[in-house]
């Protein structure tokens, strides 16, 4: 077998041309048979699903996907058990319409499926698949978002149904990502490794040390800017804890760290500094600046009075020890029947 030489005029750049074209046929075969399968799967799925629907027999169900079960696998193999035949059916019934299973298709394999066919909420289904297309998410950091309750987490998740709804379609349809898709409560900052007793300044060094993860934690989009920004007015001092620029939302994004509970008086502060980085630090193109107020708790009421939303501050608790699992998502409820009870009862006033 004779092996280019390199001393032939171009042989290496050829070789390294042929060689991405290679990869880059591969990628696109796999990509189009991820596609097929997923939209096979869901075919089925609806085929089987329509045939149940349209007996009358309550055990006819069982007795056809067991009896088609049998014939599938000794003909193509055991990836029509009758275990994969009733996800397939899951599948169909989770996402109905065969134009948006054709779009996520594209970027999400049959393994993200399975990982979405658990959650039993449509509108927390529609999230992460969405998200997971657009910032094309791995199955592992799928899995690891549904893990972190990250929907739950987000202020989307807090919002009437109609307004979720509504954001969903235009995350949908024009890949927009909106605020209350990355603004979260509470933040998870286990990793952080801090002790019982800290100092901002301390809190502030470790977000810097674990500054990756902590920018996942942040969302999609985010990137590091400053820490402790010195703004000065009329012959004051003051300074940002952190400041981070958000490409998705196109602002930039002040964080702010209290080691207690919040405080209105925060609000002031945090209007000070968003309103001088509008003015003096933002670009034509670019969206007014956020503002997240990291505590240890907040009171409803204070929050729902001081009406933060309306001026482009979100307060969140942190947590630096991640609780059990059955006690996150009872806060994460609790939380979101809360502010969804505090909309309604503002709209009907």
């Amino acid at each position: 077998m004779t092996k280019l030489k390199s001393k032939e005029p171009g042989a290496e750049d050829l070789l390294t041309e042929i060689r991405a074209l290679i990869a880059a046929a591969r990628r696109q075969t796999t990509v189009t048979v991820n596609m097929a399968v997923t939209l096979l799967y869901w075919r089925i799925g609806q085929r089987i699903h329509l045939v149940i629907l349209g007996s009358k027999r309550a055990t006819y169900g069982e007795q056809i996907v067991a009896t088609l079960s049998r014939e599938l696998v000794a003909e193509f193999g055991r990836g029509y058990a009758e275990k994969n035949l009733r996800r397939m059916m899951q599948f169909a019934e989770a996402f109905p319409d065969e134009e948006i299973v054709a779009t996520l298709s594209r970027q999400l394999s049959w393994s993200h499926v399975k990982e979405l066919l658990p959650l039993t909420r449509s509108f927390q289904r529609e999230f992460y698949a969405e998200m997971s297309r657009i910032e094309g998410w791995s199955v592992r950091t799928l899995r690891e978002r549904i893990d972190s309750m990250l929907y739950e987490r987000t202020a989307l998740s807090k919002q009437p149904e109609a307004l979720i709804k509504q954001e969903l379609a235009i995350l949908r349809s024009k890949g927009e990502i909106t605020p209350s898709m990355l603004l979260k409560d509470p933040y998870i900052l286990d990793f952080l490794a801090l002790t019982d007793r800290f100092l901002e300044r301390d809190f502030e060094d470790a977000i810097l040390r674990e500054l990756e993860t902590f920018l996942l934690e942040l969302g999609a989009g985010f990137s590091f800017v400053a820490r402790q920004k010195r703004i000065q007015l009329d012959g004051d001092d003051f300074y940002i804890d952190l400041l981070f620029y958000n490409r998705k939302l196109k602002r930039l994004v002040v964080v702010e760290i209290k080691q207690g509970g919040f405080k209105p008086e925060y609000k002031g502060q945090m209007e000070l500094y968003l309103r001088w980085l509008a003015k003096y630090e933002r670009e034509p193109d670019e969206n007014l600046p956020l503002g997240i107020i990291f505590c240890t708790g907040k009171n409803a009421e204070q929050i729902k009075l001081l009406e933060l939303g309306a001026v482009g501050i979100h307060v969140a608790e942190y947590l630096t020890v991640l609780p059990p699992r059955q006690v996150m998502q009872e806060k994460l409820h609790n939380a979101i029947e809360t502010a969804r009870a505090r909309i309604a009862s503002k709209e009907v006033n």
